[in-house]
């Protein structure tokens, strides 16, 4: 019975997704050579327009340079007029006998001897600027390289007992932690009684629920860490933006995991499956995207939506990034004030830029973000104190914006679903129960 109710139909259900990626392979790639020949056709269009310009411009500058010449020209024309005149004048006293005309006559030699300037107008000259191919290249766009995402299949035999869990009408204040930073940036979730914190300080702290310091790492290149995780195995996880490296702190000990060239590291998270999703910049800010990587390998981009347009926007912002438990990949994108959503596979799946009820003061500004066991996502408005909560597919749900909140910024959940919340301006760090 279980092979064929159960473990065949897995078998067609998987062959037939290949079958159809197969069957619409070729005209995903049409539509990628369209898009080429759509921006091709626009350039034609800009080249156009700038030769037609540059005509425009030399007619201009050919009317100029025939009045230049016209001018001149009369000009001299005038003086021979005079010339032809002051001849006829000599030959007439000529014919006189008496001498009166001749003594009474005034030379014009030395005024006509004052020659006039000789004029010469330089035709204008196009000097074309050579083509530099590769930032024509870049210029001209950018194909995405191949991405390939690969799922586990679980075949679930047993039916698992999942536990449905509701948010409370009034969120509860569990705990506050004074962590000593004057400002808070990150908080990541270690164990029951442990979470780790960041702020503007090279050093990231441990605290247990009572407030109590058990451990500090500090960052061997004295900045703040961008960013702050924990791995799978337990191991502290930070970004060093200066260096551009995501660092590991293994058994007191910290190592490089990855170092960047021509990026720069912003926010990072761990997924279900141990891999890391990194945000990041281009050294030039003009791009941003998130990286999949195993270990230090880099297994997938996410980058552009179908239409080959940025997913992100490119400013030096921070970009908060968490998983969800459907596998989406939740980006709090601060600068474009949304949040940003796309599949395992990098499709874009939906954007929320806030909700009017909570955003009437301030405009929305996500900061940091998190989900809990329901898929539900939980992301920081920092500057309207409070939190929004929404379902897995954008939905908006309800806010916390009780617990006295004042600017929350970083958010992780812990295995129970208690949110924890860093409280930017003050250095708090506030458990929160908002689960049934």
């Amino acid at each position: 019975n279980k092979l064929e109710n159960l473990i065949s139909p897995t078998y067609e259900e998987i062959a037939l997704d290949l079958e159809n990626q197969l069957a619409n392979l070729d005209g995903g790639y049409e539509k990628l050579t369209t898009a080429m020949s759509k921006q091709g056709e626009q350039w034609h269009r800009e080249i156009d327009i700038v030769i037609n310009k540059m005509k425009t411009e030399i007619s201009e500058i050919k009317i100029k340079h025939r009045d230049i010449l016209q001018k001149h020209l009369d000009e001299i024309k005038q003086i021979q007029a005079l010339i032809k005149q002051t001849l006829v004048a000599i030959e007439e006293i000529n014919k006189f006998t008496e001498v009166s005309p001749t003594i009474e006559y005034s030379s014009k030699i030395i005024e006509f001897s004052k020659l006039p300037p000789t004029v010469k107008v330089t035709l204008p000259t196009f000097i074309p600027k050579p083509l530099d191919h590769e930032k024509l290249y870049n210029m001209f766009g950018q194909i995405t390289p191949l991405s390939t995402a690969t799922e586990e299949n679980v075949l679930s035999l047993i039916q698992p007992n999942t536990s449905v869990r509701v948010l409370l009408d009034e969120p509860e204040l569990v705990a506050t932690i004074q962590t000593g930073y004057e400002n808070v940036t990150s908080v990541t979730y270690l164990n029951e009684d442990c979470v780790w914190t960041s702020g503007l300080t090279k050093d990231i702290k441990c605290f247990n629920m009572k407030g109590e310091l058990l451990h500090t790492v500090s960052n061997k290149s004295k900045q703040r860490p961008n960013d702050i995780a924990v791995d799978s195995d337990g191991n502290l996880l930070f970004i060093d933006g200066i260096s551009r490296t995501v660092n590991k702190v293994k058994n007191g000990q910290t190592e490089v995991l990855i170092r960047l060239r021509g990026w720069s590291p912003c926010n990072l998270c761990v997924t279900s499956n141990g891999d890391l999703l990194v945000t990041m910049f281009s050294d030039d800010f003009t791009q941003c995207k998130v990286i999949r990587y195993s270990g230090s390998t880099e297994k997938q981009t996410i980058q552009f939506d179908d239409e080959g347009k940025p997913l992100y926007s490119e400013k030096l912002k921070t970009k908060y990034i968490t998983e969800n438990r459907n596998h989406d990949i939740c980006v709090a994108d601060s600068e474009a004030n949304a949040v940003v959503v796309v599949n395992q596979d990098g499709k874009l799946r939906w954007r929320y830029i806030g909700h009017p009820s909570v955003t009437k003061k301030e405009p929305f500004e996500p900061v940091g973000i998190t989900t809990d066991s329901q898929s539900r996502i939980l992301t920081a408005d920092c500057y309207n104190h409070c939190i929004h909560i929404l379902d897995q597919d954008g939905q908006f749900l309800r806010s916390i914006d009780n617990c006295d909140l004042e600017y929350p910024c970083g958010l992780c959940v812990d295995n129970n679903d208690n949110l924890f919340v860093s409280e930017h301006f003050n250095g708090n760090v506030k458990k929160i129960k908002f689960l049934r």
